[in-house]
């Protein structure tokens, strides 16, 4: 009798299932929470012990777009993020090129410092520039400071795609006579594209959910929805279902983009984890 291989296991088969269901749970329940709770009324969100869904509402959601001007928060963050994340890609796409053509570190490196370091360290130099500047409240400003963002995920997540690029590629290229910005739009570009993709859901999605350089330097014309939806947390007192209906609507953009490019996204990422 051959052996089983080991993925054949029956005993690995279950624990493999088990593992999927617990990242599942851990994943999908907080989620499940936030939308149903955004059906309850606020003393129901707090009840001990909890009901899954007890006489559903919408006035949550009334309130939500009814009484606020949430819509208009909305396409505050819309413009931001997307700003943001291509502003980070013109600035990433030819500096991932040239630090992976030229094989430098430092570069890549000090870009992760800035990305791990905490968002207050940025938060002043920031604000007190474009206080000179006059564009704090600016759409300007906003998507300037994310920048500080995007820049350091976008590199970092296409620096392993043009590491797979084959240097004979670009060699050729640089021989019949194409400078290198012709060789990075017309060689190495297209052939990056999954990478794009992910980098651009990614500092989607980086934006979108800050809190920080959004809360200091908006204006009233220019809050974004996450900023927008601390209105319903008051002192003493919160309206904890429509602060859940506006996290559930804050959560639907990130959502709805990464199921219409699923098949993208994953591959590009199992593309760069390879490649990388």
């Amino acid at each position: 009798m051959k052996n089983m291989s080991r993925h054949d296991r029956p005993g690995l088969r279950w624990l493999m299932r088990l593992q999927l269901l617990a990242v599942l749970c851990i994943v999908l329940l907080p989620i499940g929470w936030m939308v149903l709770s955004s059906f309850k009324h606020s003393v129901d969100v707090m009840r001990l012990p909890p009901v899954l869904l007890s006489s559903p509402t919408l006035d949550n959601y009334r309130e939500l777009f009814g009484r606020t001007d949430f819509l208009h928060n909305t396409w505050n963050s819309l413009v931001v993020a997307i700003g943001s994340t291509l502003l980070g890609l013109v600035l990433a796409v030819p500096a991932a090129f040239a630090i992976s053509w030229h094989r430098l570190t430092w570069p890549a490196t000090l870009t992760l410092f800035a990305r791990m370091a905490p968002g207050t360290l940025f938060l002043l130099p920031w604000f007190v520039l474009f206080s000179k500047l006059e564009l704090v409240g600016s759409y300007t400003a906003l998507i300037l400071a994310h920048s500080a963002i995007t820049v350091p995920v976008a590199l970092w997540t296409l620096l392993p795609y043009f590491d797979g690029l084959p240097r004979a590629l670009i060699e050729s290229a640089q021989m019949d006579g194409l400078r290198p910005h012709g060789i990075l739009l017309r060689i190495a570009l297209p052939l990056v594209v999954p990478g794009v993709v992910v980098a651009a859901i990614l500092c989607f999605v980086f934006t979108w959910n800050y809190f920080l350089f959004a809360l200091a330097l908006s204006g009233f014309d220019t809050k974004t929805a996450i900023v927008a939806s601390f209105n319903f947390i008051g002192e003493g007192v919160t309206n904890w279902g429509a602060l859940m209906a506006a996290a559930s609507m804050i959560a639907l953009p990130p959502l709805v983009l990464a199921l219409l490019v699923q098949r993208r996204l994953v591959s590009g990422l199992a593309v760069g984890a390879v490649k990388g």
